[in-house]
């Protein structure tokens, strides 16, 4: 017994050691357990309150929704001829034309609430039953599927955020749009956001989208367009009836269905929308202009003025000068003008046109090229050419207005040299005669060169280039010798306005294809009435109008003659890479260039009276048509200087 009596002795005393062993592991290990716990609870107050206090300091940054009190987006610039007819039009990736609240169908923003935002009018800028359905439906999910935004949370993202789904992105804008319902009205927040809500292919906003989608203004569409519409909001790329008609369609019925429930509309109304045939329109999101050198060249004068980013972001509504029947009329005689040098084995590739109305400087037609399909640089404006004998009327104006000539005074037409340099320059005429004592006009009328040049050094170079400076023209200008012969390049604008000052007996204003511009509401942001100034002396126009009747009377520019007074010059430079006509009656005034762009000679023999005048004779009967026939002034009615 005793063995077992031992061991149970043994086991006895043993068990108070065994218990505090156990007591003491047990006790370490609930203090590494409470110590965790409390690290682990410690560490999670910590991320929550620093997770809060970013929160905190993020939001204290968020904008200030007060700005869009002065929020004006980016819209659509519309360019119109001068009859109020649309040309064109400009938007970066933006076409947004924005338009007031009042003026989009009541169809359109309900149906746009019954999908997007039924309780808009009731709830503060955050719907808790929205953010609710979206919390179930993502927790069920295991992603962001659905946002529960509001109509004011969408309006926040699109103008302030990112649209990166995110839980702080959305805890931001609940606090903004909370924010932006305590500044503006339920109306106000709603007309930001048919203005500013993107409905695919480019539209944004209801106008333009409305006009895209159906060829209509917003302020007409019907319940089944409506619901169209607004269906696209989703996924308009996708939704498009444009891409997908039948997806389209089905939004459509959903949103109607919706429109039921909420009693909107009755089943009746359902119904019938849903048998309503849908006309689409036609994406005009970058469309072409009806009239692309007219549009270019506006373009070219507005970025001047205003800037790229203006143009294309401002809501412009642009009045151009423009008549578009004149103007379909110049382009359709470069064209016919060009088959018909090309048959006389003329080979130039290429025209440009520019009118202008001597009484205002406005720019009536202007065609940059032969066809624009095939090159759409415009001539007309860009391409700087020498207008050879065309700009000896400047160079005679000057004489006749330094008060030493009149029309009937003699001039030199004989051998002469000049230094140029380490050389001579000794000009020459056309056809390398000589007249002898030559009176001014008769100088004039037949193109003389010679005479030209001496009246050019004899008056002063620099004085005709203050002339043509006061005629607008704004190209470089050196002074070199053979300057009364052209030998300086510019725009066929610049000679068309030059010579309409001639037209209307000194009367200038700045030549321009813009008659006024205002922005989307209406407010005049550019007036180009016109001022016109008497800048050349009248005596000296008159007796210049009467000498260069007779270039077309009886000089180098017979070809065009018309059947009322008309007065003009021919312009040829050497090697017959120029080859021009700029002429006028008092109420139009139109040059005419042709040429190559790469500066190889027309032909032989290649002249502005011979092949470029007959061209502007035949515009110039076209435009004239229906006008009054009108006498240039005589320099009798005016006192010599």
């Amino acid at each position: 017994m005793a063995p077992n009596t031992l061991s149970q002795s043994n086991q006895k005393r043993n068990q108070p050691a065994a218990s505090a062993s156990a007591v003491s592991f047990i006790t370490g290990v609930s203090k590494v357990a409470t110590g965790t716990l409390l690290g682990i609870t410690m560490l999670t107050s910590s991320m929550v309150a620093g997770g809060l206090v970013g929160l905190a300091i993020s939001f204290r940054n968020l904008p200030d929704v007060r700005i869009l009190r002065n929020y004006a987006p980016s819209e659509t610039t519309y360019i119109y001829d001068v009859k109020g007819k649309l040309l064109a039009s400009l938007h970066g990736e933006a076409n947004r034309e924005v338009i007031p609240l009042d003026k989009i169908s009541p169809e359109l923003k309900r149906a746009v609430l019954a999908i997007e935002d039924s309780s808009f009018y009731s709830h503060r800028g955050v719907s808790p039953v929205g953010i609710s359905r979206a919390f179930l439906a993502n927790y069920q999910s295991g992603a962001t599927v659905e946002g529960g935004s509001t109509i004011t949370m969408q309006l926040i993202k699109n103008l302030f955020l990112t649209p990166r789904r995110a839980f702080s992105r959305k805890v931001a804008e609940s606090i903004l749009a909370l924010r932006l319902e305590q500044v503006f009205s339920k109306d106000q927040i709603l007309e930001l956001y048919l203005n500013q809500v993107y409905w695919g292919h480019n539209n944004y906003g209801a106008e333009t989208a409305a006009q895209s989608y159906f060829g209509k203004s917003s302020s007409d569409l019907n319940l089944a367009e409506s619901a169209m519409m607004a269906g696209l909001i989703q996924s308009p790329e996708i939704l498009s009836p444009f891409v997908s008609p039948q997806k389209a369609k089905d939004r459509q019925r959903l949103v109607l269905r919706r429109l039921r429930e909420l009693n909107w509309i009755t089943p009746e109304e359902e119904a019938n929308a849903v048998k309503t045939p849908i006309k689409l329109g036609k994406i005009t999101s970058f469309r072409q202009s009806t009239l692309p050198y007219v549009t270019d060249a506006a373009i070219q004068e507005l970025t001047k003025r205003f800037g790229r980013d203006a143009l294309l972001k401002g809501g412009m509504r642009v009045q151009t000068t423009l008549d578009t029947n004149m103007q379909k009329m110049a382009e359709e005689t470069v064209k016919r003008g060009h088959r018909n040098l090309l048959a006389q084995g003329v080979y130039a590739d290429q025209m440009a046109l520019v009118a202008v109305d001597p009484r205002t400087h406005y720019v009536k037609a202007i065609v940059g090229g032969v066809d624009y399909t095939k090159s759409q640089y415009n001539r007309a404006v860009q391409a700087l050419r020498q207008p050879g004998s065309a700009f000896k009327p400047f160079v005679y104006y000057a004489a006749l207005a330094s008060g030493k000539y009149t029309v009937d005074s003699a001039v030199q037409d004989t051998p002469v040299s000049y230094p140029d340099g380490y050389e001579y320059y000794s000009p020459r005429n056309y056809d390398g005669s000589f007249m002898g004592s030559i009176s001014l006009r008769r100088a004039l009328e037949v193109s003389r060169n010679v005479p030209a040049v001496r009246l050019g050094q004899e008056i002063g170079l620099n004085k005709v280039i203050d002339i043509c400076r006061t005629l607008g023209i704004t190209s470089p200008i050196e002074p070199v010798i053979s300057l009364p012969l052209g030998s300086v390049d510019l725009t066929p604008m610049e000679m068309a306005g030059a010579f309409a000052t001639f037209a209307s007996g000194g009367w200038h204003s700045e030549t321009t294809l813009i008659v006024q511009i205002t922005d989307s509401s209406g407010n005049v942001l550019l007036d180009n009435t016109p001022k016109p100034q008497l800048v050349l002396d009248p005596w000296a126009v008159a007796s210049l109008n009467q000498a260069m009747q007779g270039v077309i009377t009886s000089g180098t520019g017979t070809a065009a003659r018309l059947d009322r007074p008309a007065a003009g010059k021919t312009g040829t430079t050497s090697s017959e890479r120029d080859i021009w006509f700029v002429g006028y009656v008092p109420q139009l005034a139109t040059a005419v260039w042709v040429g190559n762009d790469n500066y190889a000679p027309i032909g032989k023999g290649a002249t502005g009276g011979t092949f470029v005048a007959p061209i502007w004779r035949d515009f110039m009967m076209q435009a004239l048509k229906d006008v009054p026939v009108e006498n240039f002034r005589s320099p009798a009615e005016f006192t010599r200087p």
